[in-house]
Parts: C-alpha cells; sequence; structure tokens
C-alpha cells in the first residue's frame, strides 16, 4: 500500500453490487478482525439499498470505504491502518455528504465510535443523545443539519 496524502487516492461512488467485493475487504480487515465486531453484525441487508464510496490506492488497492443509507445515515465508515491520518477519512464523509445533499436530505446523522467524535465534530457534526454500546464499542449519535 502505498500512500503520501490523500491525493493519490481515487474515489469511486456507486452501489453495492459494483463496490462489495473491495467494500467488505476493508470492512472485514477493520471491523471484524481489527476490532473483533462479529462478522455477523458487521454484514447487514442494508447494504444493498446504500451508496458506497470505496478509495483506491495508486496501486488500485481499497484502503477505505464508507456508505450512506436510504434514511441519510452514514455508516461503516473504515480506513485501512496504513492509509489512516492522511485525510482518507475526511475525503470519504465528505463524499458521502456531497451525495446525501444532492439527493435532497436536509440532515445527515451517524453513530460515531467515541474514539472518532472529534473527527466528526471538526466537520460539522453535532452530538445527539447518550453514549450507546454497538459491537461492544461506546458510540454517540451525531447529526450534520446542511444550511
Amino acid at each position: 500500500m502505498q500512500m503520501n496524502d490523500s491525493s493519490d487516492i481515487q474515489l469511486v461512488i456507486g452501489d453495492w453490487a459494483t463496490l462489495q467485493h473491495d467494500a467488505t475487504a476493508v470492512r472485514h480487515e477493520v471491523f471484524v478482525i481489527e476490532q473483533q465486531v462479529p462478522i455477523e453484525l458487521e454484514l447487514d441487508e442494508m447494504d444493498a439499498v446504500c451508496v458506497h464510496v470505496v478509495a483506491y490506492d495508486v496501486d488500485n488497492q481499497p484502503v477505505g470505504t464508507a456508505r450512506l443509507l436510504p434514511d441519510a445515515h452514514i455508516g461503516r465508515m473504515a480506513v485501512r491502518a496504513p492509509a489512516r491520518s492522511h485525510g482518507l477519512g475526511s475525503r470519504l464523509l465528505q463524499a458521502l455528504m456531497q451525495q446525501a445533499q444532492a439527493r435532497g436530505d436536509r440532515v445527515v446523522r451517524l453513530n460515531a465510535q467515541l474514539q472518532a467524535e472529534s473527527f466528526y465534530a471538526r466537520h460539522g457534526y453535532e452530538r445527539e443523545g447518550d453514549e450507546f454500546l454497538d459491537a461492544g464499542i461506546p458510540h454517540i449519535a451525531m447529526r450534520y443539519t446542511f444550511v
């Protein structure tokens, strides 16, 4: 995996049928292997109806992914460890926020792992409600309102 910064990355937006293989590879590595999320909780029936984005490095290897659900929730955002801290998460998030805004969503929501709350806050997301556990990992609901 070669990365100098996120400008070396190509984002592809599409449906599950097109991006399933590469999105699944990234999510499996980050969620199932690294974070120990049970595979039956990681994969769900919602993938088929989401807008997906996959990031590819200069060698055309998938290094990040995220999805936008029909109800304007962003989720399953994952970046492989070697590709972190290069701005890739911001690019994935912004790509899906643009998709949401283009289709007329006025508010975007997500459930952030607590360790990532400040990342989302830097992008204008605000905390909603109390902390909760999802797959044994502390989360907080957050929202972004388009102006």
